[in-house]
Formats: C-alpha cells, sequence, structure tokens
C-alpha cells in the first residue's frame, strides 16, 4: 500500500506539474513577468523531481546481489536528497537571483491578464495535486497530522511531494499577489519581490526536505508504532521466553530486523531451530515488510 500510494502521489505531481509548466512558460514569454518566470522555472524543477523519484522507485525494485545482499531499497532516499537539493538550486537559488537582478527594472508587466489567468489555473490544477498526495497520505498514515507525518514518515517520496505540492501552491499564491500588487501601485518592482519570496520559499522547504531525508540516508530504524509492534509480537510468542533486544533498520520499503531473545527450553537444537524459524514466519505474516530477519537465541543480554 505505501509503494502504491507514493505512485499514484508522483503521478499526480509530474501530470499537473507538466501542464502547469507548459501554461507558465508560455505566459512568462507574453508577460515578460520575472515571477512568472520564476514560477516556470520552479514547475520545470518540479517535472524533473518527479521523473528523477520514478526512476528511484524503479531501481529500488531491483533484487539484492553480492554487491547489495540487502537489496536496493535504499537508492530511493538518494534520489530523493537528489530531488530536494535542486529544489534548492534550480528552483529556490535561481528565483531569489531573477528577482534580485531586476529590482530596479522600471519596464510594466506586459499582457498581466496572460500571467492572472495562468496563476489562477495552476492554482486550481496545484491544488488537486496536493489533495490527491494528502489523499494517498491518509491511506499510510494511521491519522496523523501532516506535520508528523512529515517528521516520522519513512516514505521519501511521499515525503518530497508533500512538500514540493506544498511549497508550489505557496509560491503560485505569492506570485499572484506580487502580480497583483505589481498592477495596482504600478511599480514592477513588487514582480521583483515576488520572485525572491518565491525562492526564500523553496530554499526554506529544501532544507526541509535535506534534513528529513538525510536520516533516512544515514540509517533510520523503522516508525516507532511499528517497532513497537514487532516488539509486542515477538515477546507475545510461547515461544519466547524473554526478550533481550530489537533493531528494526528501514530498507525503502523493506525492514531489516535483528533479534535477541532468551528461547523456551526445548530439549534439543532441532526443536530450537523449528520454533525460531517458527517465530519468523509468522512475524512475516504479521509484518510483510520485514524483509530480513536475524534472530540471536542467547541466554543474557
Amino acid at each position: 500500500m505505501s509503494r502504491a500510494s507514493a505512485l499514484r502521489a508522483v503521478l499526480y505531481a509530474l501530470g499537473a506539474n507538466t501542464g502547469i509548466l507548459i501554461a507558465k512558460g508560455v505566459a512568462a514569454a507574453l508577460t515578460g513577468s520575472t515571477a512568472m518566470l520564476a514560477e516556470a522555472i520552479h514547475s520545470a524543477a518540479d517535472c524533473g523531481n518527479q521523473v528523477l523519484l520514478l526512476r528511484g522507485m524503479t531501481e529500488a525494485k531491483r533484487a539484492p546481489d553480492a554487491k547489495h545482499p540487502l537489496g536496493y531499497g535504499k537508492v530511493v532516499y538518494f534520489w530523493a536528497f537528489l530531488v530536494a537539493v535542486m529544489l534548492f538550486t534550480l528552483g529556490g537559488l535561481f528565483s531569489v537571483y531573477e528577482g534580485w537582478h531586476k529590482l530596479d527594472q522600471s519596464e510594466p508587466i506586459a499582457s498581466p491578464i496572460v500571467a492572472i489567468i495562468v496563476l489562477s489555473v495552476s492554482i486550481v490544477l496545484e491544488s488537486f495535486s496536493l489533495a490527491g498526495c494528502v489523499r494517498e497520505i491518509r491511506k499510510v498514515s494511521k491519522g496523523m497530522s501532516l506535520w508528523r507525518f512529515f517528521h516520522v514518515s519513512r516514505n521519501s517520496e511521499l515525503i518530497i511531494v508533500l512538500g514540493e505540492d506544498i511549497a508550489a501552491l505557496a509560491g503560485l499564491s505569492l506570485a499572484l499577489l506580487a502580480i497583483l500588487l505589481a498592477i495596482v501601485t504600478g511599480n514592477p518592482m513588487f514582480d521583483a519581490l515576488g520572485s525572491m519570496a518565491v525562492g526564500v520559499l523553496l530554499i526554506v522547504v529544501a532544507v526541509l526536505l535535506c534534513r528529513e531525508i538525510k536520516g533516512l540516508i544515514t540509517g533510520e530504524s523503522t516508525e516507532m508504532e511499528t517497532e513497537a509492534a514487532i516488539r509486542g509480537f515477538i515477546a507475545a510468542r510461547a515461544e519466547v521466553a524473554e526478550l533481550f533486544s530489537l533493531l528494526t533498520l528501514q530498507m525503502g520499503d523493506d525492514i531489516m530486523l535483528a533479534v535477541k531473545a532468551r528461547m523456551v527450553e526445548t530439549g534439543s537444537a532441532a526443536a530450537l531451530i523449528e520454533a525460531i524459524n517458527r517465530v519468523e514466519a509468522d512475524l512475516r505474516v504479521a509484518f510483510p515488510a520485514v524483509r530480513w530477519c536475524f534472530f540471536e537465541p542467547d541466554d543474557r543480554n
């Protein structure tokens, strides 16, 4: 469910941003608006970002091999981090530069009505994309708030799309406000300031995304609720006398699990192995995301 939800969210965003990019590009050429150009660059970066996320999701499906015995699940974190960096550079820094570069321009915006229509339509399309992303998040978030999901989720694709969609919607609103102010006041400086505001917004979102993805790249346990459920499942097994320690590591969609426990006396090594195998088999049925389980029987911690 997590992978299917992430794929749908990425496709929603890619479809919306492709249409928005075309509209913004035409509008930027017709109006000469700096804020509109910044938004077009932002949409182009978003389209590229979603393509990178799709590539990462495809690579993550590769089977384990001798060089990567635990599979390629964590490759999605690399591509997600690259997306955040692109959002920072192509989206944020470029927008700030364009706005700063044109702060002293004196020419008014050409065809402002075109810019207003395109931005308004883009806001509607981006709202649909964000709604689709939130809908997919609700399927896997177990009722938690979006802010908490952003911080605790191990699904890098949903985190990226959520951050991008929120930044895009806020950026479009800022760009529209900037153009309206430029029209009302007759001062094109507001258009340049709008571009800079969009850039600062993208930089903030990109930094937040980089911070979250960094934790996944360096290795994080699975979500607390899942780890607690696994711990409770093993501790409650009749075959387990005492659970000493349990470690989890999120590997993309999959979980690596290491368990150290004192088993109930069985009388023979064969019976002990059978008891461990039984626990592991039932564990994988209850928690399908557990792909690797290293079970160490011991008599002390």
